[in-house]
C-alpha cells in the first residue's frame, strides 16, 4: 500500500489542514512527502514564490509609506488600504516563507513557538484583509448612497481598524493554542492538533473550525461586498442627475467612480485567488480519492501560490488605477 492509499484510508485531515494554508503541512507515515519533485521543478517553484514574496513585501511597504508620509493621502479609504497592506505584508513575510520552505524540505526547522505563530499569522492576516475590504465597501456605500451623513472621522477609522485585528485575532486563537510540533518518522512536523493524544485524525472540532473560517472569511464577506458595490455601481453609473451638472460635480462623480472601480477590482481578485482554495478544501474532504492523482502536488502548490499571491496584486492595482 503506497503513501497516498494509507492517507485515504486513515483520514483526510492532512490535506484539508494543509490546504487551509494555515498549516501547509503534509507528511505521510512512510516519511515521504506528496510534494517530492525533481530539483529543477523545486527551483521553478522557488523562483515563483520568491518573486511573489518580494513583490508583495516591497509593494505593500511602499503603499504604507506613500499614505503615511504624505498628508493629502491620509483619507479614510487610504487608512483602510494601509491596514490591508499591513496584513498582506505580514502573511508574505511571516508565514509564506516558512511554510514554503517546510513544504520543500519536509522538515519544520523553526521550533514549536514559531509553528504556533506562523499558523496564527496566516489566519489573522487573511481575516484582517477580508474584514478591511468589507470596511472599505461599507465606507464607499455610506459616502455615495448617503452623502449627507457625516463621514468617518480619523479616530473612528482607527478604532474600526483595531476592532478588525481583534476579531481576526479571536478567529485565529485556535491556531496558536492547538498548533504544535511532533516527531514523525524522523521528521519534525507542524500541525494543528485538536486531539490531546496528538494523532493526525480529522476531528469534529477541526471540521467545524474549518467551515467557520470558510463562512466568516469568504462566504459572508463576498456576499456583503457584492451587495454594496452593486448598489454603489448602480448609483454612480445608472442614475441620471436632475438639472444641469457642473464641472465640479462631474469631477467628483468621476473621482468616486475611479475609487469604486479600483476597489471592485481588488475584491474581484481576492475572490478569484481564494475561490480555488475553498473549493479544493471541500472537494478533497468529500472525495479524498482525488489525492491519487499523479500531479496532485503541482495542483496543490499552484492553488497555494494563487491564494498567497493575492498579497502582491493590490499594490499593482493601486499603481495602475490610481494616479496618486
Amino acid at each position: 500500500m503506497d503513501a497516498l492509499e494509507e492517507m485515504n484510508l486513515s483520514s483526510t485531515f492532512n490535506i484539508s489542514e494543509v490546504f487551509r494554508i494555515y498549516g501547509a503541512n503534509l507528511t505521510f507515515d512512510d516519511g515521504d512527502s506528496a510534494f517530492y519533485m525533481p530539483l529543477y521543478i523545486e527551483v521553478l517553484w522557488c523562483v515563483l514564490f520568491s518573486t511573489m514574496i518580494v513583490v508583495a513585501a516591497c509593494g505593500n511597504l511602499i503603499v504604507i509609506w506613500i499614505v503615511l508620509a504624505h498628508k493629502r493621502m491620509r483619507t479614510v479609504t487610504n487608512y483602510f488600504i494601509v491596514n490591508l497592506s499591513i496584513a498582506d505584508t505580514m502573511v508574505s513575510t511571516l508565514n509564506v516563507i516558512f511554510n514554503f520552505t517546510y513544504m520543500l524540505r519536509r522538515e519544520w526547522w523553526f521550533g514549536e513557538w514559531y509553528c504556533k505563530f506562523s499558523n496564527f499569522i496566516a489566519v489573522v492576516s487573511v481575516s484582517a484583509s477580508v474584514f478591511t475590504l468589507m470596511a472599505i465597501s461599507i465606507d464607499r456605500y455610506m459616502a455615495i448612497m448617503h452623502p449627507l451623513h457625516p463621514r468617518m472621522s480619523r479616530t473612528m477609522t482607527l478604532n474600526i481598524a483595531v476592532c478588525i485585528w481583534i476579531l481576526a485575532g479571536i478567529l485565529s486563537c485556535p491556531q496558536y493554542v492547538y498548533s504544535r510540533t511532533r516527531e514523525q518518522d524522523n521528521h519534525t512536523v507542524c500541525y494543528m492538533f485538536f486531539n490531546e493524544d496528538g494523532e493526525i485524525t480529522e476531528s469534529e472540532e477541526d471540521y467545524i473550525y474549518n467551515v467557520l473560517i470558510l463562512i466568516v472569511t469568504y462566504v459572508i464577506p463576498m456576499q456583503a461586498m457584492a451587495f454594496t458595490y452593486f448598489r454603489v455601481g448602480r448609483e454612480l453609473w445608472g442614475s441620471q442627475s436632475i438639472g444641469e451638472v457642473t464641472r465640479k460635480q462631474t469631477e467628483t462623480i468621476n473621482s468616486k467612480r475611479k475609487i469604486v472601480k479600483m476597489m471592485i477590482v481588488v475584491v474581484a481578485i481576492f475572490g478569484v485567488c481564494w475561490l480555488p482554495y475553498h473549493l479544493y478544501f471541500l472537494i478533497v474532504h468529500h472525495f479524498p480519492d482525488i489525492m491519487d492523482s499523479a500531479y496532485v502536488q503541482h495542483i496543490y502548490l499552484a492553488i497555494y501560490f494563487l491564494a498567497m499571491s493575492n498579497s502582491m496584486y493590490n499594490p499593482i492595482i493601486y499603481c495602475w488605477m490610481n494616479s496618486r
